[in-house]
C-alpha cells in the first residue's frame, strides 16, 4: 500500500499503515441509517463528541440526506443544520471536522465555523464555486463518483464497464482539481459506492478497488450500513434486514475489512468504536 501523508491546517494525517476513521454525523431528519435521531442540537453535538472519543480520526457533517431517492434542500437550512454544530464542535473536539455538502456557500460557512476539509459526493460538479473555494482555502477535499443524482442514482444504474468508467470519472475530476489550483497532496477519492451502483456493481468495486488505488491518491470507502448489505442479508434470512439491524453492522466489517485490504486508506462509518478495534487487527495483518 501507498502511504499518503495530509497535512493542513494545525492538523496531520499519516494515510496508509494506519486505517484512517472517518465517523458519520448526520444532522438531517431523514438519514437512511439512522432515522434522523441526530436532527437537533444537542443530539448532534452530543453524538459528535461521542464518535471524537471513540477514537474518529475525522468528523464528517452533513446536512443534507444523500440516500437514493431523497430531494435537495436548501442553502439556508443546510447551513442552520451544520454550522451551529460545527461551531460547537470545532472548539470542543481535537480532530479534523469534514463538511459534507455539494453547495460552496454551505462549504464556505462551515469551514468559517471550524470544518477544515470538504466532502463533496458531486466531485466539484454541482457548484462551479467549489473548486475556487477548494483551492483558496487550501484544504483537503474528498471526490466522489456517483451516477446521476441522489434522486435518479438508483433508478437502473448500468455500464459498460464499470471499474474502467469509475477509474476514469475520478482520474477527470482529479485532474480538474489540480487545474483550478487544488493541491494534488489535498485530493482525496471516493468511489462512492452504493451511489448509481446495484448490488453486483459494489462488490465488483470493493474487489477491484486496486484500479482505483493505482491512481495515486489517498482512497476513502463508505460502505457503513449501505444498501447493498441489507440486499444481500436479507436475501439469506429471507426477510427484510434494516441499516440498524445487528447483522447489518456485521455485514459492514466484512465490506470494511475487503476495502481495507484492497487498499483503501480512509473508511468512513457509523459505528467508530467497533471498526476502529476491528481496522487495528487488520492493519496489523497487513503490515506484517
Amino acid at each position: 500500500m501507498v502511504d499518503y501523508t495530509l497535512a493542513f491546517d494545525r492538523f496531520r494525517l499519516e494515510l496508509g499503515s494506519c486505517t484512517c476513521i472517518m465517523g458519520i454525523l448526520n444532522a438531517t431528519p431523514d438519514s437512511f441509517s439512522d432515522g434522523g435521531r441526530f436532527h437537533t442540537l444537542e443530539a448532534a453535538t452530543a453524538q459528535g463528541r461521542s464518535l471524537a472519543a471513540a477514537g474518529a480520526h475525522i468528523l464528517d457533517i452533513g446536512g443534507e440526506s444523500s440516500r437514493p431517492f431523497a430531494d435537495p434542500v436548501s442553502e439556508q437550512e443546510e447551513m442552520d443544520r451544520v454550522v451551529p454544530v460545527i461551531e460547537i464542535l470545532a472548539r470542543e473536539i481535537e480532530i479534523p471536522i469534514s463538511i459534507d455538502t455539494v453547495k460552496s456557500k454551505v462549504a464556505r460557512a462551515a469551514l468559517d465555523a471550524g470544518a477544515t476539509i470538504i466532502n463533496d459526493i458531486s466531485a466539484l460538479e454541482k457548484d462551479p464555486a467549489m473548486a475556487d473555494l477548494v483551492a483558496e482555502r487550501n484544504l483537503p477535499c474528498v471526490l466522489m463518483h456517483m451516477k446521476g443524482t441522489p434522486s435518479t442514482m438508483q433508478i437502473n444504474p448500468n455500464y459498460d464497464d464499470l471499474m474502467h468508467e469509475i477509474t476514469a470519472y475520478l482520474d477527470k475530476r482529479a485532474r480538474f482539481a489540480i487545474e483550478k489550483g487544488i493541491a494534488r497532496e489535498k485530493i482525496i477519492l471516493d468511489p462512492g459506492i452504493g451511489f448509481g451502483k446495484t448490488v453486483e456493481h459494489n462488490l465488483v468495486l470493493i474487489r477491484h478497488l486496486k484500479q482505483i488505488c493505482d491512481l495515486g491518491f489517498p482512497i476513502l470507502m463508505g460502505p457503513s450500513r449501505k444498501s447493498f448489505i441489507q440486499a444481500i442479508l436479507g436475501k439469506t434470512e429471507k426477510k427484510p434486514i434494516g441499516p440498524d439491524n445487528i447483522k447489518t453492522e456485521y455485514g459492514t466489517l466484512a465490506a470494511v475489512a475487503a476495502s481495507i485490504l484492497n487498499g483503501v486508506h480512509i473508511v468512513r462509518v457509523h459505528d467508530v468504536e467497533h471498526i476502529l478495534s476491528f481496522a487495528r487487527i487488520l492493519d496489523a495483518i497487513r503490515n506484517a
